[in-house]
């Protein structure tokens, strides 16, 4: 995999997300309850933490639970919640060792139709139906990976000249159009439930 994203909006750690699908998918796992930039960051802070250039889902998987905690709790911390956080990355590097070989990018290498890539992202731990569908709209859309069927998969973020999630960004006024859509979502969501209420 070598390919253009600009999702950490840091040229060293976008590099990182461009070349290594473990730390794309890492990237993806800590975009949660934080802003997009550090989420996409953390893959190539917890590289650096651990004196790597890339990251090795057998060398995460088997590290001691408490000290790959208190990596990614170190300031500036990876995440909001870097313990609970470091438990997801761990989980998820152990489900790639034991069902991939550690092979980030083999969960979607030779997936026949965008309906099973779906399957197995959806399979992976701290991945949720509509997780999995922007990682396979980012896929998609910024990595070429298109398995028949993969914008339907993906459902609306799949969609062609969208503007909706991290699969949409190619730079930084791209980002502002995604910010804007979630926040009108938002938006959106507070008057029906006010409505419904």
């Amino acid at each position: 995999m070598n390919t253009t994203v600009r999702l950490a909006q840091q040229p060293e750690a976008d590099e990182l997300l461009g070349r290594s699908p473990l730390a794309l998918l890492t990237g993806m796992l800590l975009d949660q309850q934080i802003p997009m930039e550090w989420a996409f960051s953390g893959p190539y802070t917890i590289a650096r933490r651990l004196g790597r250039d890339d990251l090795d889902a057998h060398e995460i998987a088997a590290h001691d639970p408490e000290r790959f905690a208190s990596l990614l709790a170190e300031k500036p911390a990876v995440h909001r919640y870097p313990g609970s956080m470091a438990k997801r990355v761990q989980q998820l590097c152990q489900y790639l060792v034991e069902h991939y070989d550690g092979d980030a990018a083999a969960v979607w290498r030779d997936a026949p139709s965008g309906a099973e890539l779906l399957r197995r992202l959806n399979a992976l731990p701290g991945f949720g139906r509509q997780k999995a569908q922007i990682f396979l709209a980012l896929l998609g859309k910024r990595c070429g990976v298109r398995p028949e069927g993969w914008r339907e998969a993906a459902g609306p973020y799949g969609e062609a000249g969208a503007y909706r999630s991290v699969a949409d960004i190619t730079g930084p006024s791209s980002l502002e159009k995604v910010r804007a859509y979630k926040q009108q979502a938002k938006r959106a969501a507070r008057r029906a439930a006010e409505q419904g209420g």
